[in-house]
């Protein structure tokens, strides 16, 4: 433990899940008075793009932009943080050990991960690689990202390796495209190896008992604001002063900040730190409805790009935003949410699948042309959901494709006409008027959902801590953070971790980075996988 540091304090801009793990660790493990750590969000609540709420477009309906799944191995540092924090209804146990005792009763194994164009489930664990496809795989892995560069996916591997179930699943599971970075799919065969096995069924995921912003973010917000930190929301920081005073150090000097009362400018004293998030994957997000598309933003309107293109002119480590924002149809995404006023359709996916809601995972219809996967959680997904109410999450990963029943892109599809089209996906055309007549359903367009794949170089992202800094930090999907993987609720916490036990010199290590290539077991079952399917 940290001796205390009454006279410090600790900005945080960015009150999404990074900003307040870092606030949590600041007070648990560098010994913070709460008091002293001020959280700077623009928006009006926290979270970020962990969210999930009622419909901004429908009334009496429910949304969430994304969707995230855990493992045990491989997320250390979320597990290290929710093990302090209480659960949303019983502050006897920790969000940790609820999730530990819900996945123990809801175990997830997908029956029907990948279906075809006639309806049929496909047997997802047979991968069908070829010797072509395991001799490249394994080149992958073995190539250090000082050789990989910048290269893309599908510049390591050949045609066939697309065509595999392997690929079908690895793909809308971790939201990989074949021109996203081969450097971070390197990472990520590192990282989760000891889930080749069961990529076909995802058996080794774990889920939170409610959608993760009223399960992992609403506890966390509660623990913070009863420590007394000191959360401020409509507040957009839009630039940050730095001075550089050689082999002294870099030093963050001053906050500016834009509030409903105007402009003002927040000077850092000589024991302040600041510990900026940069970047974000749900900038400029849209929503729409049954009748309305959501609009395709492509001039970065809501800041949420802003402060970092503003940090990088002022040092050549600070990164360089443009890399990830630069191409928005190579990054965007359009995901639904559905939620149902009765159980025909719900029932009709559990006759279907053989799957409870919550058992399964993603069910991807490999051959649609907006390349269509939806999930059916635990239902109910949000607490105090209206009875007989029960939600359903999708995305579409080819959006500018036609679709097979709705011929027009899903980009300029309205929510009923995705829906439609994800009913004959199904093949439950003799239910489709009712479904229609009882489904509400919410859009949300997201230009820079993948923007964290994208390919990169050496100092595209700047690291948590840069070089020489003696009070500041960055944070968030677009910072370095060395063989960890990005696109998970684990990079956000583990960049927070690093920066405050850095920073505040707090005399512990982080958990170790999990990599299946040195356990045996792990290993062995991934050869053994690749061998044979």
């Amino acid at each position: 433990m940290a001796t205390p540091h009454s006279g410090q304090h600790l900005w945080i801009v960015g009150g999404g899940i990074a900003g307040m793990a870092a606030a949590a660790f600041a007070i648990r493990d560098a010994n913070i008075p709460g008091a002293n750590i001020h959280i700077l969000e623009e928006l009006g609540l926290s979270g970020g793009s962990m969210d999930g709420a009622p419909s901004p477009t429908v009334p009496d309906a429910y949304v969430t932009r994304g969707g995230r799944m855990f493992e045990e191995r491989a997320y250390q540092c979320v597990w290290n943080l929710f093990s302090t924090i209480p659960s949303l209804e019983d502050p006897t146990r920790s969000v940790r050990q609820e999730m530990l005792e819900f996945n123990g009763k809801v175990k997830t194994y997908a029956k029907a991960r990948l279906i075809d164009a006639n309806h049929q489930i496909l047997d997802s664990c047979d991968y069908g690689f070829s010797l072509r496809d395991r001799l490249e795989m394994t080149r992958l892995i073995a190539t250090p990202e000082s050789v990989l560069g910048s290269r893309r996916i599908d510049e390591v591997f050949g045609e066939h390796f697309f065509t595999t179930n392997f690929w079908r699943c690895w793909r809308t599971t971790f939201a990989f495209q074949t021109w996203h970075s081969a450097a971070e799919m390197r990472r990520y065969c590192l990282r989760f190896l000891h889930v080749f096995e069961n990529l076909g069924n995802l058996s080794d995921v774990r889920r939170s008992v409610y959608n993760q912003y009223d399960s992992m973010i609403v506890p966390l917000q509660r623990w913070l604001l009863e420590q007394g930190v000191d959360v401020r929301f409509a507040t957009r920081v839009t630039d940050v002063d730095f001075v550089d005073n050689g082999a002294a150090g870099r030093r963050a000097t001053a906050l500016h900040l834009e509030t409903a009362e105007g402009t003002s400018l927040l000077p850092l004293g000589p024991n302040d730190h600041a510990i900026i998030t940069i970047g974000s994957i749900t900038a400029d997000a849209t929503y729409g409805n049954e009748t309305v598309v959501p609009e395709l933003i492509r001039g970065r309107a809501d800041h949420g790009w802003s402060l970092w293109e503003q940090i990088a002119k002022k040092a050549p480590d600070f990164g360089r935003p443009m890399a990830f924002y630069g191409n928005i149809d190579e990054h965007k995404w359009e995901s639904f949410t559905l939620t149902m006023h009765g159980e025909t359709l719900l029932n009709r996916i559990i006759e279907y699948t053989g799957n409870t809601p919550g058992t399964g995972a993603l069910m991807t219809w490999i051959e649609s042309g907006w390349h269509l996967s939806v999930v059916v959680p635990h239902q109910p997904h949000f607490p105090n959901m209206p009875k007989d109410t029960y939600t359903l999450w999708g995305y579409g990963f080819e959006i500018d494709n036609r679709g097979d029943y709705v011929p027009k892109r899903m980009s300029e599809a309205t929510g009923r006409e995705i829906l439609t089209e994800m009913i004959h996906q199904l093949g439950f055309e003799d239910i489709l008027d009712e479904v229609l007549a009882t489904t509400d359903v919410t859009t949300v367009m997201m230009p820079y959902a993948s923007a964290l794949f994208a390919c990169r170089k050496p100092g595209d992202r700047p690291k948590v801590v840069p070089d020489r800094s003696q009070n500041f930090a960055f944070l968030g999907q677009f910072t370095e953070l060395p063989e960890d993987i990005v696109f998970t609720v684990e990079y956000s916490i583990h960049g927070a971790m690093h920066a405050v036990y850095t920073l505040l010199g707090v005399n512990r290590s982080c958990p170790p980075i999990y990599h299946g290539i040195v356990d045996p077991k792990a290993s062995f079952s991934a050869t053994k996988t690749m061998l044979t399917r």
